[in-house]
């Protein structure tokens, strides 16, 4: 069920964001998202994020271009016939280099098609509960409860030492 309040504890401090995080596990309301206004490892680490999905989307395109590089070349070989000092039609060396390029632009096609699928964009929804003060010397934890948990989610945020933004949901 979707939480009738949003409300964001806004800190100056990056350890109290950190222990904050860790708290808010263990406590009954429910962890939305966290701004910041320079990227910060320990955040990161404390969010335990999952892995990013993208990189495997790059590997499957150039895996996919290296194989349809090398089938390009060797279909348009054979096609030909150019038969030239008694060579082979289809020749291995010469192949690797147009699977190579293919690999190259194939993974780049992934690449982006992989961000584009896992990123979510475009992606809005969060400007509703957004405070200005992120772009600026604050990190905001935002936390969603239900109307009767906000007197307490409100204290929770207070005794961490974070200054309290409440948004009605809408």
């Amino acid at each position: 069920m979707a939480p009738d309040r949003h409300i964001m504890g806004l800190f100056k401090d990056e350890d109290q964001v950190v222990s904050t995080l860790d708290a808010l596990k263990a406590s009954p309301f429910e962890f939305i998202r966290v701004n910041t206004p320079i990227p910060s490892h320990k955040i990161m680490d404390a969010l335990k994020l999952k892995k990013s999905k993208v990189g495997w989307f790059t590997l499957c395109g150039g895996i996919l271009g290296f194989l349809a590089g090398f089938g390009l070349a060797i279909f348009t070989a054979t096609r030909w016939d150019m038969i030239v000092s008694g060579k082979p039609i289809v020749a291995i060396i010469p192949f690797v280099v147009v699977g190579f390029e293919a690999t190259i632009l194939f993974a780049v096609f992934g690449n982006v098609i992989g961000l584009l699928t896992q990123m979510r964009v475009p992606n809005q929804d969060w400007l509703q509960h957004y405070d200005p003060r992120c772009s600026g010397e604050h990190f905001g934890v935002l936390a969603g409860c239900n109307a009767q948990q906000e007197d307490e989610l409100k204290s929770f945020f207070k005794q961490r030492g974070a200054d309290v933004t409440v948004f009605e949901t809408g």
